[in-house]
């Protein structure tokens, strides 16, 4: 009796589970045929590489791809050194006790802050408080404030899955504790470095509500002329599109459009994480 019991209960969590996978997969393949239905109809390579004409209502959206590019390069720039030395730190050197707890308590909290709250942070420190001004280097930084939690957060993860008997081995080789970190442990959890850096950049470059107050603007015909100027940005250019523009029907089919160019994007960076980590993986194996 008690077997039957555990065979149903097995097969009611197999069923459980492989429903939940048809109703995720089900939703996705629903938000992926509306978007190529209505988005599809506009693009071309004169919407890809094109700049913007008639207050967006011709011409393309390149400005909008390379901004939104810029930005997740400043992002990285910016987050990944300080959220990979703080994992570091956190994993390797910090000792057990309550300033670890406040730290990791302070990174998760701000895991969870809304994009928008750190848009305001942006503005209040970057665009005023230090004068950057709405600009590339004002939303970049804000943007690896948003990403910087989720990498430090990754790359713990990952350093923890190193196992020790390769620390004890290095040191017991006669190097030191640095030089182990560097040498040894940041090599073997590189797979999964990369995949959680290049995810938290992919979340980095669909976000509105950062870069609405401290980059971007809905119309430039011209190419952002260094870290100073103002930017067009995907995310930003769909909410105006939506929001502000003067000829509804023009502008709805090229936000739709904007919106299948994103997840393109999108989908092409987390495409990019697989390879590095599938590669990072194999010259580990050798």
């Amino acid at each position: 009796m008690k077997r039957n019991a555990r065979q149903l209960k097995e097969k009611v969590m197999f069923s459980l589970s492989g429903a939940s996978m048809v109703v995720v997969v089900g939703f996705l393949g629903l938000i992926l045929a509306f978007l190529i239905s209505k988005g599809a109809e506009v693009i071309n390579w004169e919407f890809l590489t094109e700049m913007p004409r008639q207050a967006m209502s011709e011409g393309g959206i390149y400005p909008a791809i390379i901004g939104t590019l810029l930005l997740a390069l400043g992002a990285i720039i910016f987050a990944v050194p300080l959220g990979i030395l703080a994992a570091i730190y956190l994993s390797e050197y910090a000792g057990e006790g309550r300033l670890k707890r406040w730290i990791r308590i302070g990174v998760n909290a701000l895991a969870g802050v809304p994009s928008v709250v750190f848009g305001l942070f942006g503005l209040a420190v970057f665009v005023i408080l230090f004068g950057f001004g709405a600009s590339l280097l004002s939303g970049s930084l804000t943007l690896g404030l948003l990403i910087l939690p989720l990498i430090i957060r990754s790359t713990e993860e990952a350093l923890k899955t190193v196992p020790n008997s390769f620390r004890e081995a290095s040191l017991g080789l006669g190097a030191t504790k640095w030089q182990t970190t560097l040498r040894v442990v940041l090599p073997t959890a590189l797979p999964n470095i990369l995949t959680g850096v290049i995810l938290a950049v992919g979340r980095a470059a669909g976000e509105t509500a950062p870069i609405l107050f401290t980059a971007t603007v809905f119309f430039m015909k011209r190419m952002p002329e260094g870290i100073m100027s103002k930017v067009m940005a995907l995310p930003y250019h769909i909410y105006a599109l939506m929001s502000e523009g003067i000829y509804p029907e023009k502008h709805t089919a090229i936000a739709y459009g904007t919106a299948l160019v994103l997840l393109g994007l999108v989908s092409l960076i987390n495409l990019t994480a697989i390879i590095l980590r599938t590669r990072a993986r194999k010259k580990k194996k050798w």
